[in-house]
């Protein structure tokens, strides 16, 4: 190679002869050329500077634009150049040089719209030099425009140095290619001094990035960013990647930059505002930008989601993507989309992909996540996990290396899957090596020299093995391993084989046997959860497979990161208007924390909202955009990679309000009493106390001369608390005015309106002075307290009464009157027999043995009306005969407080009355109720508008109070019925008995002359808690069981107790009755008479014996006769029963419903192959589903749905058996359509209202319409029934009232499940059944048919059909 240089030098020295000699010969042309061709290059080069540049790309623009010159003939194609000499003949490869094509500024989609800006694409081979010395070609890969720039210097000298060919040339094209080099040494120059900037300069960075912001239309909100950089960078800021321009639109927008701090404020915030805001800073060496989202909410709408395309530059490539902001969801439950997708350890084929969890986990809790995938410049998702992965962290493999990747992720819980979140930034999978070599660029610049080395041959030679091979991940789901790559590789590279060996086995099995991994990086899925794996690594080239590298050792597949503990207690303290601080303690011992959530709920509600979109990791933060009144409570959630923590408890709730300020001004400065040397001035206390107590007060005074008034002095240095205050060493006959301040922990107010001119002479009035301190509480529509405090100046004589007037505001003065005629002599009194809605002034009058005095100041206007959401103390008597009063308030603010009084006065005798109190409630509770408790007990609500309410007791009362007490602490279980005795079929008997109420606690106790008896052979106890109802049933009365029968009851504390006393000639008649019942049955359980045979003699003097039997019992009876002249005998046969049993139908019947009118009639030995026919008008009446017949146990009955004029007339059933028929008729005209419409009229109004009503009881479910069941099997039904209060449940048997026995057992649990139990049907079981449910504010029945058949029936008459 180094010969080949020699020749070419030689070759250089006779070709520049050669030259010189031409140019001698042609100088003057050559000056004409060079300077048209310099004005060439100066239009080229402004060309290119007008060209939009990528911020990388700037700092090279220079020699970038001039080098162009001489290389925009070259084909953008690959070519080969072939330099031929006399001993070498070498081919070299190059890599294209980029052919400058026309640059567009905007990307455009099909339909031609702006999506965003385009950044140029620069593509070259990073290994040139390589190539230039194995002549050989490589593959493409995408590199720094920095290299870009150097490479194509030193290959165009390297080719003009080898390019030697022996041309004739013309002087024009001489003097041009002259031109040519004098540029180009121009362009290196320039390049080297771009090649080694100075160290000072620096492209800029963002040290604060802005921060997206959620807020309220109509506000204000304010970005803020700090950049630093070298030269100073320019800022621009981008609404959607569209330059805002704040001059043209000053009225919304307002651009400020004071050093490196960066501010864009936009005023009065809309719908539209809701977008990214991009803001770009750029210098001489590059360009850096941030982007910060914006949500403008509406108040009581979702937030409005916004749309923005992004431009990314990474490593060469340029890719335009779509970026969804956190939106909420579309599917009513999910969880909203996953935070900050970032990807780590990024390698060859594999990468980490993080991300933190969503705010809102939605109606359920989050299950896992889904990752998906996309490659840069496609938009095809791929899922990366089949089944949702708990973590948030998941490694990814199977990447193409070289190609770039974009991330996803989507939450799913059992609601659905969330929308994605928004994209990570794109990632290149490729050896970090090569990342960290491409972002560093070229060591130094260009020399102008090659040097060439030649190394050791490495082909054939098999890798070692990997070292430092250990877990890095292990949960439940997956293993990550990671080692080093091995010292003995050789140049080609190596890739990996992973093999696993499951604990207590020798047996190691290849994990990725179809393909090996490049990276030094692997995520094992499919292991088995709880089992101890050891793995190993082995490397492999084209000469074969490497020793395995040393085990990892055993390691358990399971989650190794615990959830996080629940974060401390929250503290809740009033910031702004709408805004509160919260804070709370840190979890404890949490590992890996990703920050902490916080929830806000209002008051009452159990609707919780989130305040943060993305995890906080201080143990602080302001909730903005709350609603300004409301009461709310807070709770925190820790969350890390293993998920969310359990909620602390709840923050003390917190009305939303500005904190504490100075308050509003004292009113009503007035005179109440004057001497020689001083006066006594009162006033009215501020509305407003500014968020906290008033703590005093401060008077100021001035003289007045005429029209002339001095200055401002203090009175008192010392703050007063009371609202009087003794003006002393004033100058008598001196005119003064005062005004008066009040003060709180946040400052002083401003002063009152100064009074009215005052002289300061001595009064000589006998009459008491104005009373003071006017007040009112217990504001309602028809009723006020009115409260005052006596006067300062008593007159010659005590006070000995009050007088209080009352007059409309907008009446004159003449519209005063008195409430009262008779002196009062309390200080308050409540006024009665208000109007609603109108207001009213109050003042009071003291009098004393002298007369009346001057009436106070004037207290209103006070609109008479109750406040939404008022609540008046209630008595309240618990479960031990506690008697207390109650008062509750809603609207509690920081600071407030109860405060109770007795007549309307500090209690002063604690032993009396106990206060608690507990969030919003306030109870005074009795120690020892007695007459000395009886009066007037008010309860005030401090630092709220007037909130109060009072409580009289009088003797009356408080006797009921302690008969209810004494219930409440010795209670007794109420009984419907007192014990009662029943026989039943079988003789056997039944006691029973039925409480009015108790709980599923209540027991019973079953005594038999004081001995408790339990249940076996003998007895049957049987308690249905549901509706009361308590039974004991024996099988026979035998003479052992004379006596008392006991239930004994235990509720709690409630205790309750019947008897019955069966003893003596009551005993034995009750015996007999019950031996004669079952005998009875054991009779009737064959062929039997119901009525034994009798005589009667007919009119033709013939003996007529009779009986009556079943038709059950059909079949031959035969008759005996005998007597001492012998005996007889007489046979019937009665198989034949339709000879003898005909149907005998009663009149027909109508009676009304909510639906209809229903025709009705009994019938007497009924079957199914009776034809039963309706006519209406002597036609015959189609079915359909307004008018309905059917058969219901005995009776025939005929529906009419809805009922108009026209279903009047007269109606005929027709009953016919084959061979006879039976007919009723019925007239449903005049009176009786009248009264059967009128009745269903009324009943569906009333159904209707019934229905309306939210809390009545009814059937909600779960009973069919027809059960059919077969003959000795078992029938159970369960109804779902709702109501509040609970119902009362009972069943019914076409009509009649079900009772529970051993053969149907009635049920009512959780006072929502109703069921029956029918133990082997039979056929007297058929019939139409009813589940009643009833409460106060309705009732319902849900109506079902139970039809029991024979299979042998079935099959009988079938042989005969």
């Amino acid at each position: 190679m180094s010969g080949s240089v020699q020749v070419v030098q030689k070759l250089q020295e006779q070709h520049q002869l050669q030259q010189h000699h031409q140019l001698q010969q042609h100088h003057q042309l050559q000056q004409h050329h060079q300077l048209q061709q310099h004005h060439q290059l100066q239009q080229h080069h402004h060309q290119q500077q007008r060209r939009y540049e990528s911020s990388y790309h700037l700092s090279t623009k220079s020699s970038v634009s001039k080098q162009s010159f001489s290389t925009y003939k070259t084909s953008s194609h690959r070519v080969k150049t072939s330099v031929k000499t006399e001993k070498v003949q070498q081919e070299l490869k190059l890599s294209p040089l980029p052919k400058r094509a026309k640059r567009t500024y905007l990307a455009m989609d099909k339909d031609k719209e702006v999506i965003g800006y385009v950044i140029p694409v620069f593509r070259a081979n990073h290994d040139v030099v390589r190539g230039l010395m194995e002549a050989q070609e490589e593959d493409v890969t995408e590199e720094g425009i920095n290299y870009v720039a150097m490479r194509n210097l030193f290959v165009r000298e390297a080719r003009e140095a080898l390019d030697v060919k022996v041309e004739k040339k013309t002087r024009t094209k001489y003097v041009r290619e002259s031109a040519e080099r004098l540029e180009v040494n121009r362009t290196w120059a320039e390049f080297r001094k771009k090649m080694n900037p100075d160290n000072l300069t620096h492209r800029p960075e963002f040290i604060v990035k802005p921060r997206g912001q959620t807020v309220w239309e109509g506000k204000t909100v304010k970005l803020h960013c700090t950049v630093a950089g070298w030269p100073k960078p320019k800022i621009a800021w981008y609404k959607n990647n569209v330059l805002i321009d704040a001059k043209a639109h000053p009225e919304k927008y307002t651009v400020e930059s004071n050093y490196n701090m960066h501010s864009l404020e936009i005023k009065n915030c809309d719908f539209f505002d809701t977008a990214q805001y991009h803001i770009s800073a750029l210098n001489v060496k590059g360009e850096s930008s941030c982007v910060a989202t914006i949500v403008v909410k509406s108040r009581g709408k979702g937030n409005f989601n916004s749309c923005v395309c992004v431009c990314v530059c990474v490593f060469g490539y340029m890719c335009v993507h779509l970026a969804m902001p956190d939106a909420e969801v579309e599917v009513e439950g999910v969880p909203v989309a996953p935070l900050d997708v970032r990807c780590h350890d990024a390698n060859k084929d594999y990468v980490v992909v993080t991300w933190k969890q969503p705010a809102v986990e939605g109606s359920s809790a989050i299950l896992g996540y889904y990752i998906d995938r996309c490659e840069v410049g496609t938009h095809h998702w791929a899922q990366c996990n089949d089944n949702p992965v708990k973590y948030a962290r998941f490694p990814v493999t199977g990447l193409v290396e070289g190609r770039s990747y974009i991330f996803r992720v989507r939450a799913v819980n059992s609601a659905g899957v969330s929308r994605p979140s928004r994209v990570s930034e794109p990632v290149v999978a490729m050896d970090p090596s090569d990342r960290a070599r491409l972002r560093a660029g070229p060591s130094a610049p260009w020399t102008g020299m090659i040097k060439f080395t030649e190394e050791e041959p490495t082909v054939g030679v098999v890798p070692g093995e990997p070292s430092d091979v250990m877990v890095t991940e292990a949960t439940k789901s997956y293993v990550v391993l990671a080692w080093k790559p091995p010292v003995q590789r050789g140049h080609e590279g190596v890739m990996y084989y992973i093999e696993k060996c499951m604990s207590g086995t020798d047996t190691w099995q290849r994990v990725n046997t179809a393909m090996p991994v490049k990276s030094p990086r692997f995520a094992l899925f499919d292991l088995a959860e709880g089992k101890s794996y050891s793995f190993r690594v082995r490397c492999c080239n084209s000469a074969g497979v490497g020793e395995p590298s040393v085990s990892t050792g055993e390691i358990t597949v399971a989650d190794k990161l615990d959830l996080p503990s629940a974060p401390g207690n929250p503290v809740a303290t009033r910031n702004t208007d709408t805004s509160v601080v919260v804070s709370w303690g840190a979890s404890k011992g949490v590992t890996q924390l990703v920050g902490y959530y916080i929830d806000c709920s209002v008051v009452g509600t159990d609707v919780w909202m989130p305040c943060n979109n993305k995890p906080v990791k201080q143990t602080r933060f302001v909730c903005h955009g709350l609603t300004t009144g409301v009461n709310y409570v807070f709770r925190i959630k820790a969350v890390n990679a293993a998920g969310y923590s359990q909620s602390s408890p709840n923050s003390d709730a917190v009305v939303v309000k500005a904190a504490i300020s100075v308050p509003g001004k004292p009113t009503g400065v007035t005179l109440l009493e004057a001497v020689k040397d001083y006066m006594v001035l009162g006033w009215t206390e501020p509305a407003n106390n500014g968020g906290a107590d008033i703590r005093g007060y401060f008077v100021d005074y001035r003289t007045v001369k005429g029209n002339i008034v001095g200055k401002w002095h203090e009175m008192n240095l010392k703050a007063l608390t009371t609202t009087t205050f003794k003006a002393e060493n004033l100058k008598e006959n001196v005119f003064y005015e005062f005004q008066v301040r009040a003060v709180n922990m946040a400052g002083v107010s401003k002063g009152s309106v100064p009074s009215a001119p005052l002289e300061c002479k001595e009064w000589t009035i006998t009459v008491p002075g104005a009373p003071v301190g006017l007040h009112v509480l217990e504001v309602r529509d028809t009723s006020v307290v009115v409260l005052w405090e006596p006067p300062l100046f008593d007159g010659r004589s005590p006070v000995n009464g009050y007088y209080l007037d009352i007059k409309e505001a907008s009446a004159g003065e003449e519209g005063w009157k008195a409430v009262h005629e008779k002196t009062n002599k309390m200080k308050y009194m409540k006024v009665t027999g208000l109007k609603a809605g109108t207001s009213y002034v109050f003042r009071v009058r003291a009098q004393n043995i002298a007369g009346v005095g001057k009436p106070s100041a004037t207290l209103g206007p006070i609109l008479a009306q109750t406040r939404p959401g008022t609540k008046d103390i209630y008595v309240d008597v618990d479960d031990d005969g506690v008697i207390s009063m109650v008062f509750e308030c809603s609207e509690m603010k920081e600071g407030s407080e109860f405060v109770w009084s007795k007549n309307y006065q500090a209690i002063t005798d604690t032993s009396r009355l106990t206060i608690t109190h507990e969030r919003g409630k306030s109870r005074a509770i009795f120690n020892s109720p007695s007459l000395d408790d009886l009066g007037t007990f008010s309860c005030v609500v401090t630092n709220t508008d007037g909130i109060s309410s009072s409580y009289t007791l009088t003797e009356e009362g408080l006797k009921r109070l302690l008969d209810i007490s004494h219930d409440h602490k010795f209670p007794v279980i109420p009984f419907k019925n007192e014990m009662a005795m029943e026989l039943l079929e079988k003789g056997r008997v039944r006691f029973w008995t039925q409480v009015e109420k108790c709980t599923s606690a209540c027991q019973v106790d079953y005594v038999f002359n004081d001995v408790i008896i339990t249940q076996g052979k003998k007895y049957t106890m049987n308690f249905d808690k549901s509706t009361g109802i308590i039974e004991m049933f024996m099988d026979s009365l035998e003479v052992t069981d004379e006596g008392t029968f006991t239930f004994n009851l235990v509720d709690g504390k409630a205790k309750g107790t019947t008897s019955l006393v069966l003893i003596g000639d009551e005993f034995r008649e009750l015996q007999k009755k019950s031996e004669f019942a079952r005998a009875e049955w054991v009779r009737k359980q064959g062929p039997h008479f119901v009525e034994y045979l009798d005589f009667t003699v007919t009119p033709q003097c013939d003996v007529l014996l009779k009986c009556k039997i079943s038709k059950k019992d059909a079949g031959i009876y035969e008759v005996f006769l005998s007597d001492d002249r012998g005996k007889d005998k007489s046979t019937f046969n009665l198989t034949d029963a339709g000879k003898l049993f005909r149907v005998i139908g009663d009149e027909i019947q109508v009676t009304s419903t909510e639906h209809g009118i229903i025709l009705y009639s009994m019938v007497t030995h009924y079957n199914e192959d009776l034809r039963v026919g309706w006519l209406h008008k002597d036609a015959k009446i189609a079915a359909s589903e307004r008018v309905k017949s059917g058969v219901t146990g005995e009776q025939l009955w005929l529906k009419i749905n809805e009922p108009t004029e026209k279903d009047k007339g007269k109606y005929t059933m027709d009953i016919f058996d084959g061979k006879d028929g039976v007919k009723r008729v019925f007239d449903l005209t005049g009176k009786a359509w009248e009264q059967a419409f009128e009745e269903f009229q009324r009943l569906k109004y009333v159904n209707k209202l019934i229905r309306l009503d939210p809390y009545r009881a009814r059937v909600v479910g779960g009973l069919p319409d027809v059960v059919a069941i077969q003959e000795g099997k078992s029938l159970n039904l369960t109804g779902n029934v709702w109501g509040d209060p609970a119902p009362e449940v009972s069943w019914t048997k076409n009509e009649k009232a079900l009772v529970s026995d051993e053969h149907l057992m009635l049920k009512f649990e959780h006072g929502k499940f109703a069921s029956i139990t029918i133990t082997a049907v039979t056929t007297s079981d058929s019939g139409k059944y009813a589940l009643l449910v009833k409460n106060k504010y309705g009732a319902e029945a849900g109506e079902f048919t139970v039809s029991v058949y024979n299979p042998e029936d079935e099959e009988k008459e079938e042989k005969k059909d």
